[in-house]
């Protein structure tokens, strides 16, 4: 049997929505979504972690959640970030849990994992590789070129007015052009559309701190890497590079034929190798 318990929680006067579902006994597992997704896109990997036992929660992160939304850039930095993770597992009253993230929410649950190693029992980072191997990539790689738009996004106004072209046409094209599915891509620009949201997602680039936000430091966390060897935006000499930074058991996971969007795209084949992480490392 599932149950939903928590459906938001609050950390600093922000309110985040959540989803909850498995059993409440369960070990936990945290899901954190990307850009510019929401919770949504587990959709078709949570009900396969429930009824595997797990009791998942999946929040609309920072800037997502319409009632977590601050306007300054510096309010989207990665400790704020990390410290959202955190404050949502004190609020599910989890003591240690799995960790699983996705594209931005990949870059966050690295960092998680480097701060706060003792909360968890092991980490997922998908799409995205540890961020001193990305940007050791972006220096040594075709990272720099596939990363372009991390630049661009940083700009004041011009994104936006960029996104929004063509009634929003244009992002919506362009997200189904790198294979997210059109039924994802419509649902994230309607999300977007609401206001204050599209500023508020492209502020996590403007919060970015290349240097800080990219320190060798090593994951003590058993760890599982999963990346799409047809993934457009994340090259393969960051995820190659990825070992060198995790002391701890790692795994190296290539996802053959599949593009960036690995829960939307393979929740399937992602949920068979996740399960199997998991039970690893059930202690």
């Amino acid at each position: 049997m599932t149950t939903a318990r928590l459906q938001r929680y609050e950390r600093d006067g922000l309110v985040f929505d959540v989803r909850d579902a498995g059993p409440a006994r369960g070990q936990s597992v945290v899901l954190l979504h990307g850009f510019p997704e929401t919770s949504a896109s587990w959709q078709s990997v949570t009900p396969g972690l429930a009824e595997a036992g797990y009791r998942v929660l999946a929040p609309d992160q920072r800037g997502y959640s319409p009632g977590a939304r601050p306007r300054p850039r510096r309010a989207y930095r990665r400790e704020e970030l990390v410290a959202d993770v955190v404050a949502l597992a004190d609020a599910a009253m989890l003591d240690r849990f799995h960790l699983v993230g996705h594209d931005w929410g990949a870059a966050v649950a690295w960092q998680v994992a480097m701060q706060h190693p003792g909360r968890l029992r092991s980490l997922t980072a998908l799409s995205v590789a540890h961020p001193a191997a990305f940007r050791r990539a972006a220096l040594t790689s075709r990272q720099g070129l596939r990363s372009w738009y991390m630049g661009f996004f940083q700009l004041p106004l011009l994104p936006e007015a960029m996104l929004r072209s063509g009634a929003w046409q244009t992002m919506r094209r362009n997200l189904r052009r790198s294979g997210l599915p059109a039924a994802f891509a419509d649902e994230y620009v309607e999300h977007l559309r609401s206001p204050g949201a599209l500023t508020a997602a492209l502020n996590w680039y403007r919060g970015l701190r290349p240097l800080s936000d990219s320190r060798a430091v090593a994951v003590r966390v058993p760890t599982l890497m999963v990346w799409g060897d047809r993934d457009a935006y994340c090259d393969r000499r960051g995820v190659t590079l990825t070992e060198r930074y995790v002391t701890a058991s790692y795994r190296l996971e290539v996802f053959e034929g599949a593009g960036h969007w690995i829960p939307e795209e393979a929740p399937e084949r992602l949920l068979s190798v996740l399960l199997l992480h998991l039970r690893r490392n059930r202690a």
